[in-house]
């Protein structure tokens, strides 16, 4: 129990310093994609920006997988973007340069708030093993090893008296015996 709440530790800190990598370099893109958004409705309108984005077509290239570590399953996201390399869903002929980086930065953003998501689910999935691990371990530690120690030794004791019983049974035996 221990060694699998040790190797599950392990897990969780690495998750947790990828996590918080990841988490700076969201907000570091979210602004630029919010300024670069807010660009493109002043540049285009609020309006047209917001026909154009209704038209952005739904999210499919996403599919989830599990993992198992040390019994825990842990969600593994895999994201295609191999269509971003595709021409945009709108047309060129309305838009402005500020619409094609936005969108730029929200994929970036979508690519990075996936894989941020894969590590929190893992890593609260992580801790609640480590928690159920550990009361476990402290289950056996407390309860269990006691209780069979203290069986071990009822059972031990119980055997030496059946055996002093057995020796004094014969030793009356052969006293008998030898008169």
């Amino acid at each position: 129990m221990d060694k699998k709440r040790n190797i599950l530790i392990r897990e969780l800190m690495e998750l947790i310093d990828q996590a918080s990598s990841i988490q700076s370099e969201i907000d570091s893109t979210f602004t630029a994609a919010y300024l670069a958004l807010q660009r493109a409705n002043i540049e285009m309108g609020i309006y047209q920006v917001q026909a154009i984005a209704a038209s952005i077509p739904v999210e499919n290239s996403i599919t989830i997988k599990t993992r198992s570590i040390m019994g825990t399953e842990i969600p593994l996201v895999q994201y295609d973007n191999s269509h971003e390399n595709e021409r945009p869903a709108y047309a060129f002929y309305n838009t402005k340069e500020s619409l094609d980086i936005a969108v730029h930065h929200f994929n970036r953003v979508k690519e990075l708030t996936i894989r941020l998501s894969t590590i929190e689910i893992s890593a609260y999935r992580l801790a609640a093993s480590i928690k159920k691990t550990q009361k476990r371990a402290n289950a056996l530690k407390n309860i269990t090893i006691p209780r069979y120690q203290e069986l071990v030794k009822s059972i031990s004791n119980a055997l030496e008296e059946k055996e002093r019983e057995e020796f004094t049974r014969l030793k009356v035996i052969k006293q008998q015996i030898s008169q």
